[in-house]
């Protein structure tokens, strides 16, 4: 059976808690082990609407699990997606304090800011490109406000990294920007420093052989439910690095060659 609306709202609540008082939480399918992932995303729902209602607001989504690798690792076919809001931007070459995030990590993506809404069943690559106002250099700083593996050694699954917002705690966006069909953007690349050692490269076409396809993936999903992407929103399209730690301490440094570099520093 579904969720019930009660449970959901208690489930968002636990997750909203969590991030405040930056303390993790039980995983939600400990306590609701038929959870599915249609509960998963009403969870990520309520949440959003939590935060809407204490005055933050909607300024894009994040799609993840865009990889083959992280999909097989999960245990999914489909890439998942969250909410972004106002509140979740972080400027670059600025200094966060780690302890603010629950077990931090930082991925390298590419975010989309859209000029004219995206929905429908049936865009392309093109409908994604022709909607876009520029693209952008982007780390994406996720988190889990549910604990990745509990005391027992059970590990969160794909549904309570759904619930979580997908992980989802913050977007920094540096470097150059540039025009959706300036450059070919499957072939961008980039490269991850921590305190000046090389830790992750990557290269854009790692996002579903395109990083505007999950774009695509998530206006069709969004379509379904009468849902649009909004000219003005950043889009997140997936990260073609693995997860990089954060540590109290650390200094990064994201170079993407051509399109410049940018840094982010973490007390």
């Amino acid at each position: 059976m579904p969720l019930t609306e009660a449970q959901v709202a208690a489930e968002a609540e636990i997750l909203d808690q969590a991030e405040r008082t930056r303390t993790q939480a039980r995983q939600s399918t400990t306590v609701h082990p038929d959870m599915t992932m249609d509960d998963a995303y009403r969870v990520q729902a309520a949440w959003l609407s939590l935060k809407l209602a204490r005055g933050e607001q909607l300024i894009g989504h994040k799609i993840g699990l865009t990889s083959r690798a992280m999909q097989a690792a999960m245990k999914i076919s489909t890439p998942d997606s969250g909410f972004l809001t106002a509140d979740m931007v972080f400027a670059s070459d600025s200094t966060l304090n780690a302890a603010d995030f629950t077990d931090p990590k930082l991925e390298i993506e590419l975010a989309f800011v859209l000029a004219t809404d995206l929905a429908g069943a049936d865009l392309t690559v093109d409908d994604v490109l022709d909607a876009t106002d520029h693209v952008s250099p982007a780390v994406e700083l996720i988190a889990a406000r549910t604990h990745r593996t509990n005391s027992d050694g059970r590990t969160r699954t794909v549904i309570d990294t759904i619930a979580d917002n997908a992980a989802d705690a913050g977007i920094v966006c540096g470097g150059r920007q540039i025009g959706p069909r300036e450059v070919d953007l499957r072939w961008i690349s980039a490269l991850g420093y921590r305190n000046g050692t090389i830790e992750e490269t990557g290269v854009a076409a790692g996002v579903l052989d395109h990083p505007a396809k999950g774009i695509v993936w998530l206006a069709r999903r969004y379509a379904e439910q009468g849902l649009t992407l909004e000219a003005g929103q950043t889009i997140l399209a997936g990260s073609f690095t693995r997860p990089i730690d954060i540590r109290a301490g650390d200094e990064f440094r994201f170079d993407f060659g051509p399109l410049d570099s940018f840094t982010l520093a973490f007390s």
